[in-house]
């Protein structure tokens, strides 16, 4: 039975861990503007209680018996389409299944790290309740359903030339940021530039740090082009996407006629809250090329990105966003729409097609 409206954010939380349900119940109780309408300790009952209950939001644990995550979260798309946040373990696996939880429709996840540490615990509140208000806020897709062997790039559509405000543009590196919603976005980019592009391309997506790796695999599998985790002293070279490490910051430097990745601690750029930071990343890779690239920003909340695009904007680069309609978190792409930034404001399906016309 529905439990009647009430203004408030309904909240199920599905977890196998009856420590984790408390510890979430215990979090969000608190909230006046969240109300937890049920718990179900496995994926069966979690699908049973999300199609009764007709939550706003539901927390998901990804390994649980009877039936996991995964396939609790397909059942509940094709039954009762909910906005789903994939709770998530900080290894490998818990990577990949979380990836694979976007892919099938859920809108965001967060890292399990509810310790006895007291700064762990506020930091997983502190997230946890941001990434509610997130999903509340943001435009909910169906997932779209794609095949698991690696893709080729489709061909971009008879019209090669680059058209509007990008037009006789020239660039000679690629830099993408993107926050909420970014990882099935940049899989969409990716996926439409062929093997042979001939700039290199650098990607900062807000992730923590066992998960970049793991989704740079990912991207690899899916796309045609070569794309893996960027390390310290890597130069950017045509045909290779380097997806920037999560849990640290990622600048761009030029050694002789190269463009180089620089990594390094949070500490050392302690004035960027969101990591990797896409301004650091952007601002720095504008100097770097000396304004000679394309900057895109694609879905995902705040502004990162914004004073990096406007510094490359001021060095004459080339910029693109994400339209509103296709970003789950309109947040960043608007900053640099607001802001005057954007070259070409475009929906998600011709971004990567755009990018692939200054192949020439």
């Amino acid at each position: 039975m529905i439990a009647p409206r009430t203004g408030k954010t309904r909240l199920l939380i599905v977890d196998d861990s009856s420590f984790m349900r408390m510890a979430i119940r215990s979090i969000l109780s608190k909230e006046p503007t969240i109300e937890i309408v049920g718990t179900a300790a496995d994926g069966v009952e979690g699908v049973e209680k999300a199609v009764d209950l007709k939550p706003d939001v539901i927390t998901m644990d990804v390994e649980m018996p009877r039936m996991d995550g995964i396939a609790a979260l397909r059942q509940i798309m094709a039954k009762a389409p909910t906005r789903v946040i994939m709770v998530s373990t900080l290894t490998n696996e818990g990577a990949r299944a979380t990836f694979e939880a976007l892919d099938a429709g859920a809108i965001d996840y967060i890292p399990k790290n509810v310790t006895d540490s007291p700064d762990a615990q506020k930091v997983f509140r502190e997230e946890l309740l941001h990434k509610i208000q997130m999903a509340v806020g943001s435009r909910f897709f169906r997932p779209v359903v794609t095949p698991p062997e690696r893709q080729a790039a489709a061909p971009p559509p008879l019209q090669r030339h680059v058209a509007g405000k990008l037009a006789g543009k020239k660039i000679g590196y690629v830099g993408i940021g993107a926050s909420t919603g970014g990882p099935v976005a940049l899989q969409e980019v990716l996926s439409r530039i062929p093997v042979n592009f001939p700039y290199g391309i650098i990607v900062g997506i807000h992730m923590p740090k066992a998960f970049t790796g793991p989704y740079a695999d990912r991207l690899n599998a899916k796309c045609s082009m070569t794309i893996r985790e960027a390390v310290d002293g890597d130069v950017l070279k045509p045909g290779l996407a380097l997806i920037a490490p999560g849990g640290m910051h990622t600048t761009l430097v030029r050694q002789g006629a190269n463009v180089v990745v620089k990594v390094a601690p949070t500490s050392a750029y302690p004035q960027y809250i969101y990591v990797p930071s896409v301004d650091l990343m952007i601002s720095t890779m504008a100097e770097a090329t000396h304004g000679s690239m394309l900057g895109v920003i694609l879905t995902g909340m705040g502004n990162d990105g914004f004073k990096g695009m406007q510094l490359l904007k001021g060095k004459g680069g080339v910029t693109i966003a994400q339209n509103e309609a296709t970003s789950t978190i309109y947040g960043m792409p608007k900053a640099c729409v607001d802001g005057g930034v954007a070259d070409e404001v475009l929906p998600l399906g011709q971004i990567g097609f755009e990018i692939a016309k200054f192949a020439g």
